[in-house]
Order: structure tokens, then sequence, then C-alpha cells
């Protein structure tokens, strides 16, 4: 399952089923990838780093921290333009999610991820892919019902 932006309101409501407890967002990046885990019950999350991997190479990398934090379910960042306009890097995130989805076989959802790498950039993040990937999991936790 792989939910667009623009149905956020399907993701915060009956697309993401109670079971679904804990999450793996990635920050998708032609040459790095950042990656946070968080839970449903506290609503936060922490960066767990960068995978600095492309093609079949990601994919082992994030197998890898898939074993080790054994999320229910993934959240994918995509980029798109301010104005809400969808560019290269917004079919290309939507591709990787696709991809997640066919090889692991977990749920995966969408999030809009505009101006995060800015944001954790301006909070003095040292590692900026994985604290954007910590933002936009925040981001989808806030808008689950409680």
């Amino acid at each position: 399952m792989v939910l667009a932006p623009t149905d956020q309101a399907l993701v915060a409501t009956a697309a993401v089923a109670p079971k679904l407890q804990t999450f793996l967002a990635l920050d998708f990046g032609i040459k790095r990838t950042g990656f946070a885990v968080g839970n449903r019950l506290l609503r936060t999350a922490q960066p767990q780093g960068t995978i600095t991997a492309e093609g079949d190479a990601r994919f082992v990398k994030i197998a890898a921290q898939l074993k080790e934090w054994q999320p229910d379910a993934l959240v994918v960042g995509v980029p798109f333009h301010p104005d809400g306009a969808a560019h290269e890097n917004t079919a290309r995130a939507r591709r990787f999610a696709r991809q997640l989805h066919g090889r692991f076989k977990l749920p995966v959802f969408e999030v809009d991820e505009r101006y995060t790498t800015t944001e954790a950039l301006s909070g003095g993040a040292r590692d900026a892919d994985a604290a954007a990937a910590c933002i936009i999991l925040e981001q989808f936790l806030r808008n689950l019902p409680p």
C-alpha cells in the first residue's frame, strides 16, 4: 500500500491500521538516504543515520536496517516544489516507495517532505538526511489518530 501526499487525510484515518505501531522513515536521495525510527505510542522519532549507496546496494543496506528495527511499516518523504507541483525527484521518490513495498512487502506511506532538510539544517543537525527522515516521521506520526 503506497499513499500519495494528496491522500494525507486517508493516512491520518483509515489507511494506517491500529496494528501498525512501529515505523522506519526514509528521506530518499539519489546518493544518500537518511533514516529514522519511531512509534505510534510515543509519537516520537529518532534519527538513525544515512545510507550512502545506490541501486541494489541501497536495498541491501535498507534490508539490514529492517532486520534490526523490524518496523510494521515504512514512511517515505516525497519532495515537491514549494507550490506543491511535482518534479523529477518526486517521481524518483515515489518509484523508490513502490520498490520498497515490492521488495519488503511492508505497507509504505508517503509524506510531503518539503523543507525538511532546511528545517534539519536550521536546527543544527550534523546528519541532515537522518534528521530530515526524523522530521518526516514525526510529521506522519502527528497526523495519526489517537
